[in-house]
């Protein structure tokens, strides 16, 4: 399997040449955070691991390889393979030097294992991570992994217990989302949700970092079920499935403009995790615009919670303009000017 060659990268067995940087990334606080090695990883105890697998030329089933990820002749990180006795399943672990970071290298080189793994006749690859390590679940759900849940306190770990969030993908489903649309779609529409369609709605879904910031579907039919009162009044609902193509591909739902509110707010905008990076969202927020201009209305209110990967430099590219107030004490409230 190995070596194996990306764009920018080469993933290839450890060598004594990468001791030094191997101790150096692995010692750094921000990789180590929510690893379990012991700090400062040492020369000798990257020494010990590189030499104790000297022996493998890749993943070999019942055991675990560390695999170095190599861009232009510098040690940028590794991944970790721990493939099931049965040769069939594979759980993985990865990190990358902070210097590398933040230019999608992560991905590629997961990405690329991940392919080969599959390729060689395996069903299932899993990963388990700190749910606090939002950077590494990104990492996981660009490639199309699932979030399959999270096992409550299962880790003990530097003194502490921690939960540990579960995240999978099947060779099929990798191939799906490598085969999904990407581009724009043709046509995007918001059409009413029927006793027909009410099902498929429920079913999308958002990556599972992205739900410290976007509502579920389920959430959001509470909501409109029950609205909650607003400066003395309950908001009004209004609310619509999302077609990409034909294809169902998100949710949106706002509060009306009424004679207690004065402005329609964006309550929700969810796009299915299959459909993300597409520019349906930008597509979607000039359909709203257009009928409430339709409508006689000139603004757009909408809040968001700050955080990495959060909504915040979406609406921001879109127009919206904060107003200085906090909704429910932390989401920043913006308008848009139609």
């Amino acid at each position: 399997m190995l070596p194996l060659t990306t764009e920018r990268l080469v993933l290839r067995r450890f060598e004594s040449a990468d001791v030094e940087a191997f101790a150096v990334y692995r010692s750094a606080p921000a990789v180590a955070r929510y690893q379990s090695w012991d700090v400062p990883f040492t020369v000798e105890m990257a020494t010990a691991l590189i030499t104790g697998q000297a022996h493998m030329s890749g993943p070999v089933a019942g055991e675990w390889i560390q695999i170095a990820a190599d861009h232009d002749g510098d040690l940028v990180g590794d991944v970790a393979v721990g493939m099931g006795r049965d040769g069939r399943t594979a759980t993985i672990g990865y990190t990358l030097a902070p210097t590398f970071q933040g230019r999608g290298l992560a991905a590629e080189m997961v990405g690329a294992l991940v392919d080969a793994l599959f390729e060689a006749g395996l069903h299932r690859v899993e990963a388990t991570l700190d749910p606090r390590n939002i950077a590494s679940a990104r990492v996981v759900e660009r490639l199309g992994f699932r979030f399959e849940g999270t096992a409550v306190s299962s880790v003990f770990d530097r003194g502490e217990w921690t939960d540990d969030a579960r995240y999978a993908v099947l060779a099929d489903a990798r191939r799906r989302w490598r085969e999904r649309p990407l581009d724009p779609p043709a046509d995007v529409r918001l059409v009413p949700i029927t006793p027909e369609t009410h099902r498929d709605v429920a079913r999308l879904v958002t990556h599972e970092t992205q739900t410290r910031f976007v509502a579920t579907v389920a959430a959001s039919f509470g909501d409109a079920l029950f609205p909650e009162l607003v400066d003395g009044a309950p908001a009004v609902p209004w609310y619509r499935l999302i077609e990409a193509d034909g294809v169902p591909a998100g949710f949106v739902m706002l509060a009306e403009v009424t004679e207690h509110h004065p402005e329609a707010f964006l309550w929700r905008l969810l796009i299915d995790r299959w459909h993300q990076r597409r520019g349906i969202g930008t597509r979607v927020l000039g359909l709203l615009a257009d009928r409430l201009r339709a409508e006689g209305h000139t603004t757009l209110l909408v809040s968001w919670s700050q955080g990495v990967g959060g909504p915040e430099p979406f609406y921001l590219a879109h127009g919206f303009v904060p107003t200085g107030r906090l909704v429910d004490g932390h989401e920043i409230e913006a308008r848009l000017p139609l």
